[in-house]
């Protein structure tokens, strides 16, 4: 069978890693076609929308997306796009790879957040001059449907611990429904989890990294403790990401579009790559899914390295060294 598959480069360096991650997926031969489209900041220059309406329907079209990293305008083109594939689940892995300089090396857990409420929906009011509010939503149907995302993720990729980052203790109506629909979720699945209060789980992040698997997430938690433990495996530039709805998908790295270095070549893809096995693995096609990311993961452990990781190699160069390594 053959998925239809959206390619949105965005800005920065996303033009240059997100052709050297189709050029995997291709190698990959997973029965893929790929359709292009724009978005970001030079879409917004040239067409005076930085998201337009034939590529919110190609997004929305198409099985899966790979899409790479926007600047300005990243919360006219990121958000809308989570919303047009109906995303309600952000999967974050955050491992120490090979050839990195981890501060915590046997790291390796999954971040599960919820994509669609809590303080990031929108609703924000000025009471009076000087006086601003921001609502936080969170419900039943949300609330279990991540927890039994959560739940059935760690079962499938044989994780033991879930733990459940909540703050109950203060915003007892909405994080207290979360932990309820969470429990009702664990009862009915037979799975069992410990919950921890958010800012401790931040600082057990840090102290004991290894100790944790799957990590149940509201939205801001989730945010702000994914950011937190990539720190302890070498920052952002390493780390892939997914949003996950019912009927589609968007896969993106977790860093953005650093002008400091876009156009120069010499980008690190391997954020990118490594969301494309996520991507394949999504689309079904898990022997290739695997397949691409031990190849990323030899060239991290062996070389050739961008100057990211102290190497001189450019980003086709380990677009081609990932290939290379391919079946």
């Amino acid at each position: 069978m053959t998925h239809e598959v959206a390619v949105v480069p965005g800005d920065g360096i996303g033009r240059e890693v997100v052709p050297a991650a189709v050029d995997v997926l291709d190698a990959a031969d997973a029965s893929i076609e790929f359709v292009h489209a724009e978005a970001g900041d030079a879409t917004k220059a040239e067409r005076g929308e930085a998201l337009p309406e034939e590529t919110r329907k190609t997004v929305a079209d198409a099985d899966a997306t790979l899409f790479g990293a926007a600047g300005e305008t990243a919360a006219d083109v990121i958000l809308p796009l989570r919303s047009v594939v109906g995303s309600y689940a952000n999967v974050r892995p955050v491992r120490a790879y090979p050839g990195t300089d981890a501060l915590a090396p046997e790291t390796d857990l999954v971040f599960i957040r919820e994509n669609t409420e809590g303080v990031y929906s929108g609703i924000e009011s000025e009471i009076t001059a000087g006086v601003r509010t921001l609502t936080r939503v969170v419900t039943d149907e949300a609330s279990e449907a991540i927890a039994d995302f959560g739940f059935a993720y760690a079962e499938r990729n044989g994780y033991d611990r879930v733990t459940v980052a909540h703050k109950a203790n203060v915003m007892t109506a909405t994080d207290g429904l979360f932990l309820d629909a969470v429990e009702r979720v664990s009862q009915r699945r037979g799975a069992a989890y410990d919950a921890e209060l958010m800012d401790a789980l931040a600082m057990e992040l840090v102290m004991n990294s290894e100790a944790y698997g799957v990590v149940v997430c509201p939205n801001l938690a989730g945010d702000v403790l994914s950011d937190l433990a990539a720190g302890l495996v070498g920052g952002l530039g390493m780390l892939p990401s997914a949003n996950i709805g019912d009927e589609n998908a968007l896969f993106e790295p977790v860093h953005g579009t650093a002008p400091d270095i876009a156009g120069d070549g010499v980008a690190n893809p391997a954020a990118t790559m490594l969301s494309a096995a996520l991507l394949l693995e999504y689309l079904g096609h898990h022997a290739e899914a695997n397949q691409v990311r031990e190849a990323v993961e030899g060239v991290l452990a062996d070389g050739p390295r961008t100057p990211d990781l102290g190497g001189t190699a450019s980003t086709g160069q380990i677009r081609d060294a990932v290939v290379g390594r391919l079946p």
